[in-house]
């Protein structure tokens, strides 16, 4: 069976590129086709094995971070793409549509959905394009057009997998479309095993790309008002004034500290230190980072919406904070009470999202035509 993998772009290693990265262990012969790859990027050193065929339009989407004010090109990146010798081609789709490229009678097509784009549906988005005028009218006018590409190009999909019953939602609203959940892969494993002699620390932890609509500038005002220490870990990708934002605002408390990107082991050590886990993105998709927390044996602190009430248990592995405000969270993190959460409730729970667990489900759900 020849197998084709179809991914967004390769440029920061998130989520979706994890999930990516599980499709290519189980087909690993399988090309990857993108509309673009940054070879020194993380994305790129992840997949820097594998067999990536860009888009004819890479070098433009490349230049100057262009992929996003042309986005009104994502027809002709995935239409150009001839994939009618696969039998099997296997979309990883979010917010660049990913799909649209020719097959043949024969080739199934399934489609693994992180999310309807977020921007095409009303939904808050990690960077915020809409915050200038001429930019939101641009916005508006291109998004009416990728809207009827992305759900004509939804009905020519054989299968529907999504990553959490939040998704499955919106893809039953927005394409009409039935779907099954298989949730994103974690290495749950791996991180019990590198994290099991650790104690927690007097710190609160928050993972993420350094983009808005992930709770960091709330998470940074609150732990200030709070006096307690936070840690930020995670790559820039937003907007330089969104960066520059946050960093002024720690840099007046001293007590966040950024510590930019980090290898793996490194980063399951300070899940594992923590004295809980900030997940306070609204209406996530799912959300990796929760799960690799608990499976480190820490609580989350999350906001009671999207994709956490499908990971974490109140009262469990965590609790919920139903309105977003610097005062409310200040509250919790004050109070935050740590040791009312054991270690081994919150890997137990973490297992039900192993990678093992996601490639088992994979390999049962896909199959030739």
């Amino acid at each position: 069976m020849k197998v084709a993998l179809v991914h967004d772009y390769l440029r920061e290693y998130g989520g979706a590129e994890r999930v990516l990265e599980a499709f290519h262990q189980l087909w690993p012969r399988a090309p990857i086709y993108t509309a673009f790859k940054v070879n020194h990027s993380s994305a790129g050193k992840a997949f820097a094995d594998a067999r990536v065929i860009e888009s004819w339009l890479a070098p433009l989407l490349k230049f100057k971070n262009l992929y996003s004010p042309l986005r009104f090109l994502i027809p002709l990146i995935w239409q150009s793409f001839d994939l009618k010798a696969y039998d099997l081609v296997i979309a990883s789709s979010s917010w660049y549509i990913t799909r649209g490229f020719k097959t043949g009678p024969q080739t199934k097509v399934v489609c693994y959905c992180h999310t309807p784009p977020r921007y095409l549906y009303g939904y808050q988005t990690s960077v915020e394009w809409q915050r200038y005028l001429p930019v939101k009218i641009y916005g508006r006018l291109i998004s009416h057009f990728l809207r009827l590409y992305d759900f004509k190009t939804a009905q020519k999909v054989d299968q529907f997998i999504v990553n959490s019953e939040n998704v499955a939602q919106r893809v039953k609203k927005f394409y009409r479309r039935s779907s099954t959940v298989v949730y994103p892969p974690v290495e749950v494993s791996k991180i019990i095993q590198a994290t099991k002699s650790l104690r927690p620390q007097d710190y609160y932890l928050l993972v993420s790309r350094v983009v808005g609509a992930k709770g960091i500038k709330l998470a940074v005002r609150a732990a200030q008002k709070a006096g307690v220490r936070l840690k930020i870990i995670g790559e820039q990708a937003g907007l330089s004034w969104f960066n520059k934002d946050i960093k002024d605002l720690a840099i007046k408390g001293k007590r966040v500290e950024f510590l930019g990107r980090v290898s793996d082991q490194q980063l399951w050590q300070y899940y594992g230190q923590c004295r809980a886990f900030l997940a306070l993105a609204k209406d996530e998709d799912f959300g990796i980072t929760p799960v690799e927390a608990m499976a480190a044996g820490r609580p989350v602190i999350a906001f009671k919406g999207g994709g956490y009430l499908e990971s974490v248990k109140e009262g469990k592995t965590g609790l919920f904070i139903d309105k977003l405000t610097v005062a409310g969270l200040a509250k919790v993190l004050k109070q935050f009470k740590a040791e009312k959460f054991t270690s081994q409730d919150c890997r137990l729970q973490a297992e039900k999202f192993s990678k093992q667990k996601f490639k088992k489900k994979i390999r049962n759900l896909i199959k030739p035509v």
